[in-house]
């Protein structure tokens, strides 16, 4: 069975929009790699899966976006970022967090994420700004909250399910979800019938878990013959760090900081939070980037004197 992947979909009456994923491999590398517990898991990989949805939906080309979420609970902040082509990472402030299974015997991924702040999605269009937009969190279950997003931010009436089912000893044994987007030609009859039946619905964790696969959790919603399959896309977790990256973010930060470290350390090792890779740099290749610090230092210094000199002259 094909596994960690995504199908869009649209009804053949052109009412609806559906997405549909399995994204079991991302989410598990994700919770390796950074060894998050239960509750940390679950929070972690709803939002990797509901990313992967929003930008399935709103992306195309090379368009990219980063979803961050911090809703004051134990967790912490979480950053995803993920492009239109299936590509994903993610990283949790606090990955060891397991808590009390809430009254539906499940886990606590509200309480976990907390609901006292915000969703963002900054989406990088190709221009020189991000396009960034902000929405209080609706329930910090994550579902809830993309779908309050889409909603408010992109004007688009939305349905999201996102689900994970976290092993015993923090692992991943399924993980996935649904997007479904109402179009103009829904009646609010329409809608309404569509909400019935998502209620009916088990969730798509337990769907994952009988070897269901993306099409027949949306063949399930909408019927068997009343959707047209428009493309299937493979989903990876996927991190672009590098070392020349790393190397380029070092020589950013005050050339007297990186003269510290030289003096005192005589190397450096930067870990990247998405995947956990490690980066050594000896004395001499921190020499090199503290002076591309120096030279960005200077020129920095000399492009604010020619701005105060310009601004001083046109107040003459």
């Amino acid at each position: 069975m094909q596994k960690d992947h995504l199908v869009k979909s649209i009804t053949k009456d052109g009412k609806f929009r559906a997405y549909a994923i399995d994204a079991t491999g991302v989410v598990a590398e994700a919770q390796q790699r950074q060894d998050t517990w239960s509750a940390s898991s679950a929070a972690l990989g709803r939002t990797l899966v509901g990313s992967l949805l929003l930008s399935a939906s709103v992306l195309k080309g090379k368009e990219t976006m980063t979803v961050k979420i911090n809703g004051g609970g134990p967790i912490g902040a979480m950053i995803v970022d993920a492009d239109a082509n299936g590509n994903v990472k993610g990283y949790i402030q606090k990955p060891h967090v397991h808590l009390p299974l809430n009254d539906h015997h499940k886990i606590d991924v509200g309480k976990a994420v907390g609901v006292n702040g915000f969703m963002q999605v900054m989406k990088s269009m190709g221009g020189d700004e991000p396009y960034t937009s902000n929405v209080p969190l609706a329930s910090g279950e994550i579902g809830d909250d993309f779908t309050y997003y889409l909603a408010q931010s992109e004007q688009i009436p939305s349905a999201v399910g996102v689900s994970v089912f976290v092993n015993e000893d923090n692992t991943i044994k399924v993980a996935g979800g649904y997007l479904i987007q109402t179009l103009p030609d829904a009646t609010d009859e329409d809608i309404s019938k569509l909400e019935k039946r998502l209620k009916e619905v088990p969730m798509v964790s337990e769907l994952l878990l009988s070897e269901q696969t993306p099409k027949d959790i949306l063949n399930l919603i909408f019927g068997e013959d009343n959707l047209d399959y428009l493309t299937d896309t493979p989903v990876k977790f996927t991190c672009t760090c590098s070392k020349k990256g790393f190397a380029k973010a070092l020589s950013k930060i005050d050339p007297k900081e990186i003269k510290k470290i030289i003096d005192e350390d005589h190397k450096a090792e930067l870990v990247c939070h998405f995947c956990g890779a490690r980066y050594n740099y000896n004395e001499d290749e921190l020499k090199s980037i503290l002076t591309v610090s120096e030279k960005r230092d200077e020129l920095e210094q000399a492009q604010n004197h020619g701005k105060d000199k310009h601004d001083q002259d046109n107040k003459e």
